[in-house]
C-alpha cells in the first residue's frame, strides 16, 4: 500500500481579508491557515455586549474607542500573521485602526466558554501578547461570576481574579465595572 502525500494549501493576508468579506461565516487566520468560528452562546453575548456597552459609555469622548466580535485584531511578526475575531477590544491608537482590523489593540476581553478556553488562555494570550500596545487580557467566565485580568508589567504579567460583586478597574483607560453590571442579564 502506497501513501500520498497532501500539501497543505495556504492563502495570504490579504486572501484571507478578501474571502472575509464575503463570507457568512467568520474565520480565525493563523500564519496562512483558515479555522471556522462556532457560535457563542446567549450568556456568551449578555456578557461581551455587557463589556461593551459599559466601555462605549466611560471611554465617549476619549481617544480610545472599543470594538466587538466582528472587527479582527491583527498580529505580525517577522514571518506570520494571525487574525483574530476577540469578543471585544480597545484601541487607542487611530493609526492602528483599518477598517476591517485592528493593528494596536490595548486592551482585549475573551468571554470563556468549554470549546474555546483553552484557546483563549494560551494560544491567544501568547500571540496577543506579542502586540506592543496591547497590556490588559481580560477573561470572563460564562458559566460563574469570576473574571481573570492579566496586566502586562515592565517584566512581565501580572493575574488577577475577580469573583462576586468585585469591581474590574482599568486605570489607562479610566474605567471601572462590576461585576455585578457585567452578570446582570445572565442570572449568575
Amino acid at each position: 500500500m502506497s501513501t500520498v502525500a497532501v500539501r497543505e494549501v495556504l492563502i495570504s493576508p490579504g486572501e484571507y481579508i478578501a474571502g472575509e468579506l464575503l463570507s457568512d461565516v467568520r474565520h480565525e487566520y493563523y500564519a496562512g491557515r483558515v479555522e471556522a468560528m462556532a457560535g457563542a452562546s446567549t450568556p456568551h453575548n449578555q456578557i461581551a455586549m455587557a463589556f461593551a456597552s459599559a466601555l462605549n459609555v466611560q471611554l465617549q469622548g476619549k481617544p480610545c474607542e472599543p470594538f466587538m466580535a466582528d472587527m479582527k485584531v491583527h498580529i505580525h511578526t517577522a514571518d506570520e500573521d494571525w487574525f483574530y475575531y476577540p469578543d471585544v477590544f480597545v484601541n487607542c491608537d487611530p493609526a492602528g485602526q483599518h477598517k476591517h482590523h485592528c493593528d494596536t489593540p490595548s486592551v482585549i476581553i475573551e468571554v470563556l466558554s468549554e470549546a474555546t478556553e483553552e484557546k483563549d488562555r494560551r494560544e491567544k494570550f501568547f500571540a496577543y501578547r506579542l502586540i506592543p500596545s496591547f497590556h490588559t487580557y481580560i477573561l470572563a467566565a460564562q458559566d460563574k461570576r469570576e473574571v481573570t485580568v492579566y496586566r502586562r508589567t515592565a517584566t512581565d504579567w501580572t493575574r488577577t481574579i475577580l469573583t462576586g460583586g468585585a469591581t474590574l478597574s482599568i486605570p489607562e483607560l479610566e474605567f471601572t465595572v462590576s461585576l455585578d453590571a457585567i452578570y446582570a442579564r445572565t442570572g449568575l
